[in-house]
């Protein structure tokens, strides 16, 4: 896809005419031993099912599927993985003064037509030598993905692009919700999604199932597609990614939407009605 030779357009020119981060571009393999990568491969299927285990439950869950494994190890891998289980964690940690939380608007809220409320999380990527993170941005209504991004660090750049990106090509929703993380607490989250007069709205601390519509959508990227596949580059995860997302929003009816219809499809119905 991208020409490093290329007589006119520089690398830099054709990963944003591509949308693709360089940090992508340039992927190499991550500092984790084979053995971390498989565990982090194997937690983050698991996840999928139980995603109200903790370190400490997976951990022994790992020791009876024969890894010898501890606590701390698991915790740090599913720290790195970005994962963060259901219930309502303690308050340990002391937020960042500059980053403001804000409160959840979506109780009690009947969500039926499209930009109304839009939503976004972040997933981990497993590869071959390595692994990545993923974004995306969904439409609540239709479950249509309007953007999304690659990223091999958990900065608030990629999830500020993809904002950007569906904003432009969709314009802007009444209500964008996400869960309390640091790259959606960001200046540069929130201060995209002020400048656009868009309600900002927030999940309770570490309750994933607040974004329900997205944690499935990436059950279902990741059973359809990541988990059947190894990938080698993050060009590759990037094409196979895309690819998937397609289908998604055009080809693969959603059960959620009478299951004869696409995301997309109800999408455009909706909005030119």
């Amino acid at each position: 896809m991208v020409q490093r030779d290329h007589p006119k357009l520089s690398i830099v020119r054709q990963c944003k005419l591509l949308a693709l981060k360089r940090s992508t571009l340039y992927y190499r393999k991550k500092g984790e031993s084979p053995l971390n990568l498989k565990l982090m491969r194997i937690i983050d299927q698991q996840f999928m099912a139980t995603p109200f285990w903790g370190s400490r439950q997976m951990a022994r869950w790992l020791r009876r599927e024969g890894y010898r494994v501890g606590r701390k190890r698991v915790r740090r891998l599913m720290r790195l993985m970005g994962l963060s289980v259901i219930y309502q964690k303690p308050n340990t940690s002391k937020p960042h003064p500059e980053h403001k939380i804000y409160p959840y608007l979506l109780r009690g809220l009947e969500i039926n037509r499209p930009n109304q409320v839009w939503c976004s999380d972040i997933t981990y990527i497993p590869m071959r030598r390595g692994f990545l993170y993923l974004v995306a941005v969904m439409d609540w209504s239709t479950r249509a993905v309007l953007s999304w991004r690659l990223s091999n660090t958990l900065d608030s750049d990629f999830c500020v692009e993809a904002l950007k990106e569906a904003l432009a090509r969709f314009g802007e929703p009444e209500i964008f919700n996400t869960d309390q993380g640091s790259q959606f607490t960001s200046h540069g989250f929130t201060g995209a999604l002020i400048d656009a007069q868009v309600k900002i709205s927030m999940d309770g601390r570490g309750r994933c199932l607040d974004n329900v519509f997205i944690e499935r959508l990436w059950r279902s990227l990741k059973y359809e597609k990541v988990y059947l596949m190894e990938f080698e580059t993050g060009l590759e995860a990037r094409q196979e990614i895309g690819n998937w997302f397609k289908f998604y929003n055009r080809e693969r009816p959603h059960s959620s939407l009478g299951n004869d219809k696409t995301p997309m499809e109800v999408y455009n119905e909706r909005i030119a009605a």
